[in-house]
Order: structure tokens, then sequence, then C-alpha cells
């Protein structure tokens, strides 16, 4: 089978309130809201996709904002950082930003010769701004306050902590076609070569560190991007065969998903660029309405009353 992992699709993560999570997600961050739909699995709670214009596999950040969920806690077998690829020079831009709307950063640093500036959202979700070595000609999400000079272009990285990477690596190589491309310390970074972009995946080996614990600011899950349905089949016999439980495919109605846990314990998806954000509704009017799936469209009325406003 050929290699046709192409990098990162999206990622999930849990927050607390829907209002403040869309608020620093549209406003704050400058992205678009591509999709407002619900839980699948717990109808009663949203399920918000923010991205590029197009909703391009690479650029999707979506959140389930559960009201008063406990706040996890980062550690190992976790995705503890999501890098964001912003332009050269663009970090005083967000140093700026982030004082003048409250949010909790570090100056910015370096490492693997790129620069970078750590963040953290609402709920304490950890993030990177990351000035990568070679430019980023994606084309991003423009809004008053946060223009092309600056905004985001998607996704760089996702940062795993492990107590022992070995397996997690091994999957990463033998089974999604990552490649080693450097070492710092006890920092490992895997990139694959079948996309230019949100193609890194760290791996930071603490032996010491305790497991994570999932909940409020935590990632529940990454990923990964395949052209098609025959290819995400391809990889399911081929994750099959190792031992690992893997699900069957999963319709999510913006691409076909199966979901295997890494040896490491973090959740892996793997998903379909088909058919895509505009299935349901035009490009040019994405994250507009909600959108339910056709088993909870019986519940529009309810769910139109009961999840909260966001604007």
């Amino acid at each position: 089978m050929e290699n046709t992992i192409n990098g990162i699709h999206h990622i999930t993560a849990i927050a607390g309130n829907a209002k403040k999570n869309y608020d620093f997600y549209t406003r704050v961050l400058g992205l678009r809201l591509v999709k407002k739909t619900v839980n699948f699995d717990d109808p009663g709670t949203y399920h918000l996709y923010y991205g590029d214009g197009n909703g391009t596999p690479g650029t999707i950040l979506t959140f389930f904002p559960w009201e008063g969920i406990a706040a996890g806690r980062r550690g190992a077998r976790q995705v503890t950082e999501i890098g964001y690829s912003v332009p050269e020079g663009s970090l005083d831009f967000w140093l700026k930003r982030f004082e003048d709307n409250n949010v909790i950063y570090n100056k910015p640093a370096e490492k693997f010769g790129e620069r970078y500036l750590t963040f953290l959202d609402p709920d304490g979700l950890k993030f990177e701004l990351i000035v990568p070595k070679t430019a980023d000609n994606r084309t991003p999400w423009e809004t008053a306050e946060v223009t092309a000079a600056n905004a985001t272009k998607g996704f760089h990285s996702i940062t795993i902590t492990s107590n022992k990477i070995e397996a997690t690596a091994k999957i990463l190589t033998d089974v999604l076609g990552y490649r080693l491309l450097e070492q710092h310390v006890n920092r490992y970074r895997f990139i694959t070569d079948a996309v230019e972009n949100a193609a890194i995946v760290d791996l930071v080996e603490v032996p010491g560190e305790v497991a994570g614990h999932v909940a409020g600011g935590s990632v529940h899950h990454v990923a990964f991007r395949v052209p098609n349905e025959k290819v995400l089949m391809e990889y399911r016999d081929k994750i099959a065969r190792l031992g690992l439980h893997i699900t069957d495919k999963i319709d999510r109605n913006y691409f076909y998903s199966l979901y295997f846990r890494e040896p490491g314990g973090v959740l892996f998806e793997i998903a379909t660029d088909n058919p895509g954000f505009a299935v349901d509704e035009p490009v040019e009017l994405l994250g507009t309405g909600l959108k339910l799936p056709a088993q909870h469209e019986h519940l529009r009325g309810e769910l139109e009353k009961t999840l909260p406003s966001l604007v």
C-alpha cells in the first residue's frame, strides 16, 4: 500500500462554555466557524468546527463544549500541544493581541530552528504559534482584526507526551508513513513527505510523567488524513493485522472515519477528505446554520431551543 496519509486532517478537543469558545476562536484567533452541528453521540451538545475559508483538512479544529465540565490535566499519554503555522513577523502582533485580550502566554522561544509563541485558550488548551522554516503558502481566513499578514494558516504540528515513545513512533513510521526528521534532547520530530503542511508530529518522552486526564481544555483525539474511503479501509486492514482494536467505518457526514488507540494511549482517527464541509451548505455560508445528522433531525425543534446561543 502506498504511503497516503496526508498529514493531519483535524484535531478535536473539549471545552466548557460554548459561547466563550466561539468568541475566542472566531474573534481573538480569527478562525472561521466552518460547521455548527452536534455531537452525534450526545446531541444536546454542540460540535463546533473552526478552520479556513473552505474548511480545508489540515486547518480544522473542533470542539465538544460541555458546560461545567471539570478541567483536564496535561500529562503523559496525551496530545499536549497544538501548533499553528503563522507568517514571518507576526509574533509581535499576537503578543499584543494576547495582552489586549487577557490571554495567558509565554515569551517567544525557539526549537528546531523555528520561533514560536505558546498560549492557552480559555479552558487551558495549550497552543503554539510557529513561524515555519519554509514559508507556508496556504491562504488564511481573514477578519477585520486578524488580516493575512498575521493570520494562522492551519496546523503546523501536534505534540504527544509519552513515558516511552517507541511503540507510538512505530505506528507513525510503520503504519502512517512518517519518518524521524530530527531530535533535540527528549523531543523527537516526525514528518510525512506526502504533504507540505500539517505534516509534523513531535513525540516528547518523559519517563516519570503522570498520565494526563482528558476533560476540559484537553485534546480528545487527532485525525490523520486520507483521500477517500478506499484508502481508509486499506488502513483499517493494516491496523487490524497488528492486533489493535479499530472501529468499523463511521459516517460523520463531512468525512468517513476509523478510530483506534495507539499503544501510547492517544486516540487516533483516520478521516477522509470526502465529501467535505460543503455537502450540506455552500462554502459562502459555512457555519451559518445548525446542521444535524439525519438521525437527529427529528430533534431540531428541541435543540434550537436548548442549545446555547453563540452570539
